[in-house]
Order: C-alpha cells, then structure tokens, then sequence
C-alpha cells in the first residue's frame, strides 16, 4: 500500500517539532504527549526500508531511542538532556509499507544520574521491536557569559 507523504496521521498526533540531520529524511515524524511519555509516530514509506522492502532496523533503533530519550527527559521535569549509555533492540515482527509506526515508551524510571527506559515500536498496533535504554541525565545549569 502506497502511502503519501502528505497523509494525515491518526487522531492526537501532529507533527514533531524536534527535528535533526538523521530523522530530517525520514519526515515527517508525528508526535503525541502524554503525561507519561512522548509517543513519536510515522506512516511507513520508501525512504524507511532496506533492500527487502521491510522497515529498516535502524530506523526503528533509532525512533526508539529517540521517543525513550525524550520520555525521559518529560519524567526528569524537563530540566535536563539524556545521552544514551546503552540500549538493546529485539526485533519481533517485520513492518511493512504503508503501515502506521509508532514508537512508545512504557517503562521509564528516572534516577539522580541514570534513567532507564522501556518502549515498543508497533506496526499498525502490533508489536514488531522491544527496546530497553540506559540514559545518562544531563542537568541544564546556567552558564557563565564566558562559556
């Protein structure tokens, strides 16, 4: 199933206002906050897949980590920035074109220099990876005018 660009995404989502040289590609990235974590979305097309024509790995590694970073952040008050430790991907099932990908984090515990996080990347709903992420909590602190 061919999907365009232009596509609307399912109810709550708008676009995503972070963007960055990796995922300015893969646009355009959706995103809906909750209270608990920040869910990032997309509809499946050509610029997503590897030669088999399936969702590329790295995408999803990627998205994950992302929507785990900035879940973290939410649940860390919004007074810091994440760097990623360590994170593990297992790939469940193959996404396909033309099918809604969302990535959400359900797991996140923040502590005073680690946050670890757990999220699912689904197709159409159904699961197709399971990534766990270690964070390393950055606070903001004013900075001098000499910095």
């Amino acid at each position: 199933m061919a999907v365009s660009p232009d596509q609307a995404p399912p109810e709550g989502f708008a676009l995503h206002g972070r963007t960055s040289p990796l995922t300015d590609p893969w646009a355009p990235i959706y995103a809906r906050t909750t209270p608990q974590a920040v869910i990032l979305g997309l509809w499946a097309r050509g610029p997503h897949v590897n030669g088999r024509g399936f969702v590329h790995g790295g995408l999803i590694m990627a998205l994950c980590d992302n929507a785990m970073g900035l879940s973290c952040v939410q649940a860390a008050g919004g007074e810091a920035s994440m760097l990623t430790v360590n994170m593990t991907v297992d790939f469940l099932e193959a996404a396909q074109i033309g099918q809604w990908l969302t990535f959400e984090t359900e797991f996140v515990r923040p502590g005073g220099t680690l946050a670890f996080a757990q999220a699912f990347a689904r197709a159409d709903g159904v699961p197709c990876a399971r990534a766990n992420g270690v964070f390393r909590i950055v606070r903001r602190e004013a900075r001098s005018p000499r910095d």
